[in-house]
């Protein structure tokens, strides 16, 4: 169990990234939902001792990150939005490199660990490939395979899908299952169907703050009944968007058209009824915190 509690950190230039951040992840996948600038990757680094909170603390399994960060990074695997690689250098060369830093000192079972993680990560047989010629999705790969040296208890990938193309994201989405029960895996996401396909627990992030927690399931079924779409020309929805009428959560495009979602506790003129989704959710919350900025 990872415990964040009362967590606030504020760069140099006046930004505060988190405010007052607490939460419980338990074990298995947890999805940290936001956009873009909500605070996701200052948590993540927060997490991983990267850098140093404000006020709060952390706990995993019984260890203070801030008094004793190097026990917790024994523990902790880490997958960053981005991250460099050496020009020219191997994919096994560099796991290499990484495992001895990691503290495997053992050459055969070192040799063991870099070659099983290449394996798991379907890159064993580019393993003589330079890591900085990969595309995205092999590139993200290996970031989980740096991430997984040392068997870690705790795992952070942060935005892990971004730019990737379906079949990628749906390899790399069966990876990440594949790591089992076992692990505390925190998914930091703008991406909803990541969360959705992947996390029984999340949480919504924007502004630094934590706005809403639980499981997707039930958070979707609290908004059923209270969804409700219609198919607008661009111009009508630039009307309704401008109107105190409607209460318009999300649109998308479909066919040249645009399909607009509103929440109310009764269908207004000239809509259906939609079966609400994560997406739902994740748009109303955010709607709600805006309209309350």
């Amino acid at each position: 169990m990872l415990e964040i509690s009362g967590l606030s950190k504020t760069y140099a230039n006046g930004v505060k990234a988190l405010d007052n951040v607490s939460l419980s992840v338990p074990k298995g996948m947890f999805g940290l939902l936001g956009p873009n600038g909500a605070g996701k990757s200052s948590l993540m680094r927060t997490i991983s001792t990267l850098q140093d909170a404000d006020t709060g603390s952390i706990a995993f399994d019984g260890i203070d990150a801030f008094n004793d960060p190097q026990t917790l990074r024994q523990r902790l695997g880490y997958l960053p939005q981005d991250f460099g690689v050496y020009p020219r250098v191997s994919a096994y060369d560099l796991l290499d490199h990484m495992a001895i830093l990691k503290g495997l000192d053992n050459k055969a079972q070192r040799k063991e660990a870099v070659e099983g993680l290449l394996a798991h990560t379907n890159l064993f047989q580019h393993r003589k490939n330079a890591v900085s010629g990969f595309s995205g999705g092999m590139r993200q790969r290996f970031g989980i395979a740096q991430a997984l040296l040392g068997d870690p208890d705790l795992l952070i990938v942060d935005e892990p899908t971004a730019g990737l193309d379906p079949e990628e994201r749906n390899r790399f989405h069966n990876l990440l299952v594949s790591l089992g029960q076992e692990k505390v895996i925190i998914l930091s996401t703008h991406i909803v169907d990541d969360v959705s396909e992947l996390c029984p627990n999340m949480a919504v992030l924007a502004g630094g703050k934590i706005l809403l927690e639980g499981a997707p399931l039930e958070l979707t079924e609290q908004l059923n009944g209270q969804i409700w779409r219609k198919t607008v020309s661009q111009a009508e929805c630039e009307a309704m968007e401008k109107s105190d009428e409607f209460s318009i959560i999300s649109k998308r495009l479909f066919s040249g058209r645009t399909i607009i979602h509103v929440q109310a506790p009764e269908a207004p003129e000239g809509f259906e009824q939609a079966p609400a989704n994560l997406e739902d959710v994740y748009f109303s919350t955010l709607n709600q915190h805006r309209q309350g900025a």
